[in-house]
């Protein structure tokens, strides 16, 4: 059980840490090497140059100026100097409601903080219920919940009201942000500028015809039901063996591009691999010579599959991206049902073209229902057998538990300063540890399960993940934990007084999410900032790989938000929030430090490092509401139960109303403001293509959509074939090992290349 001079110890490791993060970055962040690590934002948007070009030798790899580095902490106050509204050109607005998400929990949780230590803490502190009690393991820490009150004190009316309280502002604040952000997105929307998908829609699970091909379906299907507004289509082909082929061509490219630049600082000896496993062992050859001669064969295969894959019809899936000549058009397409029959030719809003995950495509509509039920059943299994770790994780927050375990070690373990660091840091960082490769899973399961965007996916994984955190994090380490620190009570004591040692000891778990909260919210978030991971590879690729300005811009890894794990982790803290701020209010003012410090580290890695992948306009937003609604009931449930041991028979009751009222604002948020994040209304669709006709008569629409949604993997070959062209075009020439800029443009007859 952690003391406060363990949870003390613990605090200070994590600050230290924090600080040691914060003042790495500030140096290396100045360092004009570093440049494009730390700023690749700006680079993508071709807004900012290498420093690198500039001043001395010396100045250009480290940074003289040590005025700068006074000032480390400046980065904080120009993140928060850029306008929400200037954010969101620069950022989208998927950024931007993503980082109100920290903003909600601090509207949420500051209020109720004051209330709790103004009210709360000296009710519960002032009592002795924990000293009277015996074979019971707790802290002075102990003595802030509610655990320390007595079984059937008039004092609980206090946690009654307070839960009242916290129900009660929690759906305020909700609500007024679910308002401002559906009105952000129709804004956003409105004013955005035009983009494919606002015309287009996906067709799938179109019925197959002995008479005539998928394209011809299509083509002929849209032009009697939709004669007015339909404009064409983009077939979709089953590319992902084509799309093997390229990724493999560039990996190949990699080691050819590493072997020359290796040549190139030593033209005396021709660097040499060895043909066998893994490089190992068998014949040595030369390396340039024999990635140059995959490279050929590689770039043929390629050129074959994609005539193979665009000539033939059986490489066609039951699937199509079809525009319209106006967004009205598009609106009623996507909105209502084609067919009679409900299950074929169905219709959904196409994703912009850089959220399409493709390899997706190319699965039958129709396995899409097994592959879901398949994945289920192992997310089932995984959550199982995760519980084993996660009650060990619980292990190491019991200093009895351990000593047991292993005797011998038990005169280390009593050390004063061994034992903080056991109870107060151990417990979170091993959690954290046994959490780093669940993202990657749970991504795997979403892809298998056939969405065929990343937004889609990146929710679907966020959901599974928030369910994970749920059930292992949350409510296995009450349980475990709780089972861990009072075994010795539970045997020593008739059945009937289990339940009230088990309603006792939930609150003390306080201490281990507090440790959990410091290592991942407090570290954590700081270690976001310092991006080591994308530092060292970053140079690792400049050092071996890069041969031009395109490479360089290549090498950058500016990286997303990452929805999929930040999110629930997020909720997370709104659960340990509002479950414990009517039962251990010490909890509070460490949650309110992580949504404070992330705010501002990750509104300042949106304004000069992430490049999200795709555009939502936030429609993630009802997930996130969900999510916290449900951690509100969870909290009034748990506090019901727990007052239920206490004897307090005339309060509990009261509580029965808050899920009831919950539920239903629930269901009001849902009927209200959600239609405006899963549908598209008519009057905005005819009031924008208006405008456009106004402003824009002569616009050529067919042009701008036509390769809108053509399969990347064929550019990616066209590239590949031009490449080819160049080569041969040029075999005497040696490539160059300069930091330039080359494209190709081909002449209409195809025969000759300018090179610029």
């Amino acid at each position: 059980m952690a003391t406060l001079s363990d949870i003390g110890v613990a605090a200070a490791i994590n600050i230290l840490t924090a600080f040691a993060f914060f003042i790495a970055f500030a140096i290396l962040r100045l360092q004009p090497v570093n440049d494009r690590v730390y700023f690749p934002k700006w680079y993508l948007k071709g807004l900012r140059s290498s420093p690198i070009k500039t001043g001395g030798l010396a100045s250009k790899f480290v940074n003289l100026d040590f005025r700068s580095y006074i000032r480390f902490l400046n980065w904080m106050p120009q993140a928060l100097r850029m306008p929400e509204p200037e954010l969101i050109d620069h950022a989208g607005l998927d950024s931007v409601v993503y980082l109100r998400i920290y903003l909600l929990g601090l509207k949420i949780f500051f209020p109720i903080a004051c209330l709790a230590f103004t009210v709360m803490v000296p009710v519960n502190w002032t009592n002795t219920t924990l000293d009277k009690l015996q074979n019971l393991t707790f802290s002075d820490i102990d003595k802030l919940s509610i655990s320390n009150i007595p079984n059937g004190s008039s004092r609980f009316w206090v946690h009654l009201c307070m839960a009242y309280v916290i129900t009660f502002w929690t759906c305020f604040v909700l609500k007024r942000e679910y308002k401002i952000i559906g009105s952000m997105r129709l804004q956003f929307l409105a004013s955005d500028q035009r983009r494919p998908d606002q015309f287009t829609v996906l067709v799938r699970n179109i019925p197959p015809d002995p008479d005539e091909s998928v394209s011809e379906l299509v083509e002929h299907f849209f032009k009697v039901n939709h004669p007015d507004y339909y404009l064409t289509y983009q077939a979709v082909y089953n590319a992902n063996k084509l799309s093997e082929l390229v990724q493999k061509r560039k990996k190949c490219q990699n080691w050819l591009d590493y072997y020359q630049n290796k040549h190139s600082r030593n033209p005396s000896k021709r660097p040499m691999i060895k043909v066998g496993f893994l490089g190992c062992w068998g014949e040595e050859v030369d390396a340039i010579d024999r990635y140059t001669e995959k490279i050929e064969g590689l770039t043929r295969k390629i050129s074959e599959e994609k005539e193979k894959v665009t000539s033939s019809t059986k490489s066609l899936v039951p699937a199509a991206f079809v525009s319209f000549k106006r967004r009205w058009g598009a609106v009623v397409c996507a909105q209502t049902q084609q067919s009679r029959n409900p299950t074929e030719w169905l219709t959904e809003w196409a994703p912009e073209p850089r959220d399409i995950y493709w390899d997706n495509l190319a699965l039958p509509y129709v396995h899409l229902t097994i592959r879901r039920l398949v994945i289920a059943v192992a997310f089932f299994f995984l959550t199982f057998f995760f519980m084993i770790p996660i009650a060990f994780v619980q292990t190491l927050a019991n200093i009895e538990g351990i000593e047991k375990a292993v005797p011998f070690l038990k005169p280390l373990i009593e050390m004063k300063a061994i034992k903080s660091f056991i109870q107060g840091f151990l417990p979170g960082i091993a959690l954290k540890i046994f959490l780093i490769v669940l993202p990657s899973i749970l991504m795997f399961m979403s892809k298998f399960e056939g969405f065929i965007s990343k937004s889609s996916l990146e929710r679907r994984c966020a959901s599974r993940y928030y369910m994970f955190q749920f059930i292992n994090v949350f409510l296995c380490s009450i349980i475990a934990g709780t089972a861990l620190q009072q075994l010795d009570s539970f045997l020593n004591q008739s059945a009937t007084e289990i339940p009230k040692t088990i309603g006792v000891s939930i609150p003390m778990k306080a201490t281990f999410f507090i440790t959990y909260v410091m290592v991942d919210g407090w570290a954590g978030v700081a270690g976001e900032i310092l991006r080591l991971k994308p530092l060292v590879i970053y140079h690792l690729k400049n050092f071996f790989l890069v041969k031009t300005e395109k490479d360089r811009e290549e090498a950058m890894d500016p990286g997303t938000i990452g929805f999929n794990t930040g999110e629930p982790q997020i909720q997370l803290y709104f659960i340990l929030g509002l479950v414990y701020a009517a039962v251990s209010p010490i909890l509070l003012p460490f949650i309110l430090v992580f949504f404070a410090l992330a705010y501002v580290v990750y509104r300042h890695q949106i304004i000069n490092v992430y490049n999200q992948e795709y555009e939502s306009a936030g429609a993630f937003w009802p997930d996130v509401h969900r999510r916290v609604v449900l951690a509100l009931i969870v909290s009034q449930l748990l506090l019901m139960g727990l007052l239920s041991t206490k004897h307090a028979s005339r309060s509990t009751p009261l509580l029965f109303i808050l899920p009831v009222l919950t539920i239903g604002f629930h269901r009001f948020c849902k009927g209200r403001y959600e239609p405006v994040f899963v549908r598209y209304p008519l009057q905005d669709a005819m009031v924008k293509d208006t405008l456009e006709r106004t402003k824009e008569p002569n616009l050529n629409l067919k042009t701008f959509l036509q390769n809108a949604y053509v399969h990347p993997v064929f550019k990616a070959a066209d590239n590949v074939k031009d490449e080819m062209v160049v080569e041969e075009a040029r075999p005497d020439q040696t490539p160059d090992l300069v930091s330039t800029k080359r494209s190709s443009k081909r002449h209409t007859s195809g025969s000759s290349f300018e090179t610029y």
